[in-house]
C-alpha cells in the first residue's frame, strides 16, 4: 500500500459521531489565593486596601461609581406591558424603502411600477406600510413609478431617466 493511501485509511472520516473542539479551546478558570507560588495569592488580584479589595464591593457590570446608572437616565417605555406599549417617537414615519437599483433589476423599459407590481417582484412586501423609494443605484430605464413617498434625488433620477414619479395617498 502507498503511504499517502494508508494515511487517509488512518483518518476517521468526520461526522457528528467523532466531532470535538479544537485543542485549547477551554481556558481553565483562575484559582485565587492559593499560595504566593500561584500569583494570585495573599490578596486575591484585588490589591492592597480601597474599595474593590473589601467584600460586597460594587464591582459589578452595571455599577457607575455612584453616578446615576444608565438604566435609571434612560427614558422609560409608557403602558401596561413594555413590548406592546408605545413607541418612544410620538412622531416616527414608518416607511419600507424600495431602491431605483432593484427597480432598474427588475421592470423593463416603459414598464409601470405599482405596488402589486412591486409585490409581486419581491420588493415592498410589508402590506400596510408606505412604500418610500430611494436613489440608492442606477436607473436607466424610463419607468412610471407609483408610491407612497419618493427622496429627491430619486424622483429626479427617475425623470432624468424619462420616466414618472406619481405620489399614492397613503
Amino acid at each position: 500500500m502507498s503511504p499517502v493511501k494508508d494515511e487517509v485509511e488512518r483518518e476517521e472520516r468526520i461526522g457528528l459521531h467523532n466531532l470535538r473542539p479544537a485543542p485549547g479551546h477551554r481556558k481553565t478558570r483562575k484559582r485565587v489565593g492559593r499560595g504566593e507560588g500561584s500569583g494570585t495569592g495573599k490578596t486575591s488580584g484585588r490589591g492592597q486596601k480601597g474599595a474593590g479589595s473589601r467584600a460586597g464591593s460594587k464591582d459589578r457590570a452595571r455599577f457607575e461609581g455612584g453616578q446615576m446608572p444608565i438604566h435609571m437616565r434612560m427614558r422609560k417605555l409608557r403602558g401596561p406591558h413594555m413590548k406592546k406599549s408605545m413607541p418612544f417617537e410620538m412622531f416616527r414615519t414608518h416607511t419600507q424603502p424600495v431602491n431605483l437599483g432593484d427597480l432598474d433589476e427588475r421592470f423593463e423599459s416603459g414598464a409601470e411600477v405599482t405596488l402589486d407590481a412591486m409585490r409581486a417582484k419581491g420588493l415592498g412586501t410589508r402590506r400596510g406600510i408606505p412604500v418610500k423609494v430611494l436613489a440608492k443605484g442606477e436607473i436607466t430605464k424610463p419607468l412610471t413609478v407609483s408610491a407612497h413617498a419618493f427622496s429627491a434625488a430619486a424622483r429626479e433620477r427617475i425623470e432624468a431617466a424619462g420616466g414618472t414619479a406619481q405620489l399614492l395617498e397613503p
